[in-house]
């Protein structure tokens, strides 16, 4: 399955990374949605997958994420696995043309974390470790050698539209010190123009967002993007 060229997260053209979260889009008009939001400005789609189980709720799978691949092959899909068993999804979403995943401590810490994200890694995708806001960050930071990417989520996964819960910044500035300059610092749930600075200072460069851009009208989304990515006017 053809997937969008080299790692994203390792060299991005620009910094902050603005990734427009799916969950949000309209589901009847995804393809339109996604392919109107990246022209927009958008480096990324971030799909959120929930298996009812680790998160109260249920959303998308590898046939949604093939979907997208075929009708944009050139986009990066950035899969969060909010989900108990990460490892039965790994080869599912890499055929379905993945380009990266990320799987929570709360699920996979230690060695099995650390087997986890190489055996992503082993099938070209990128990996990631992502951290609920009240897990603290020592199992993220014992794995921070083992991932591209550390994912800090701002509200209790499993729904989109939560209120930020600006508590997570502390724990974001502890990753952001001690991660590699090649590791990319994402935040997910809750940002929108009233707090992406507060985001983008405490050390994240990749930001993730839903309703902020997805609430909007679609003539809107340049516009957010590029005031979440910090810039104002035109996307870099």
């Amino acid at each position: 399955m053809a997937r969008s060229s080299g790692n994203l997260f390792a060299s991005p053209s620009h910094l902050p990374l603005v990734a427009p979260s799916i969950l949000s889009a309209d589901f009847a008009n995804m393809g339109a949605d996604c392919r109107a939001v990246v022209e927009g400005g958008a480096d990324l789609l971030h799909l959120d997958v929930m298996d009812g189980h680790f998160v109260p709720n249920l959303t998308m799978g590898p046939d949604l994420c093939r979907s997208l691949r075929r009708a944009m092959p050139d986009a990066f899909l950035d899969v969060h696995l909010m989900v108990t068993e990460p490892g039965r999804f790994v080869e599912p979403f890499h055929k379905a043309g993945a380009d990266h995943l990320t799987f929570h401590v709360e699920v996979a810490a230690g060695r099995e974390g650390r087997e986890l994200a190489g055996r992503i890694r082993s099938l070209g995708m990128s990996a990631g470790i992502a951290v609920n806001p009240d897990t603290p960050p020592d199992g993220v930071l014992d794995l921070l050698d083992a991932v591209d990417l550390v994912l800090v989520m701002s509200v209790r996964p499993g729904f989109s539209g939560q209120a930020f819960i600006g508590s997570v910044l502390e724990k974001t500035r502890v990753v952001n010190s001690r991660r590699s300059p090649k590791q990319r610092l994402e935040m997910d749930g809750g940002i929108g123009l009233s707090n992406a600075a507060q985001v983008r200072d405490a050390g994240c460069d990749v930001l993730v967002a839903a309703s902020a851009i997805f609430g909007v009208a679609a003539a809107d989304w340049s516009t957010v993007i590029s005031k979440l990515r910090g810039v104002n006017g035109s996307t870099c």
